[in-house]
């Protein structure tokens, strides 16, 4: 593998953003959802960043450390997602697409570490 982009993970943490950003469109026009907004697509954002650039560091602890941040920025990304489905921003469906989306994250970085950490 030459570049970060062709990893499945950064692929998907990719398309989650992109998805985030359409999300984000329908919100209310309130300071409470600017916020949100702010802080969802940092979190989203973060994740797709820290995982190019671990791949850029691509050895022992620098490498792992990166996948670990990815890893708590796609736990935080669920948790607005959980918030944003009990205020109602974004629907049951689309919460469980983004959920299961993160999930998936998630494992194939917890994957990602486990190789990396041995």
């Amino acid at each position: 593998m030459k570049d970060f982009r062709d990893l499945i993970v950064w692929q998907k943490a990719v398309l989650l953003f992109e998805q985030c950003v359409a999300d984000t469109k329908n919100f209310p026009k309130t300071e409470a959802a600017r916020v949100i907004i702010n802080q969802i697509l940092r979190s989203v954002g973060s994740t797709s960043a820290n995982i190019a650039e671990g791949f850029g560091r691509r050895k022992g602890k620098e490498y792992e450390h990166y996948l670990y941040i990815a890893r708590g920025s796609i736990n935080e990304s669920l948790d607005w997602y959980e918030k944003l489905k009990r205020l109602k921003y974004i629907d049951e469906a689309s919460f469980s697409e983004r959920q299961g989306t993160c999930n998936e994250i998630r494992a194939m970085l917890t994957a990602m570490i486990d190789k990396v950490h041995v």
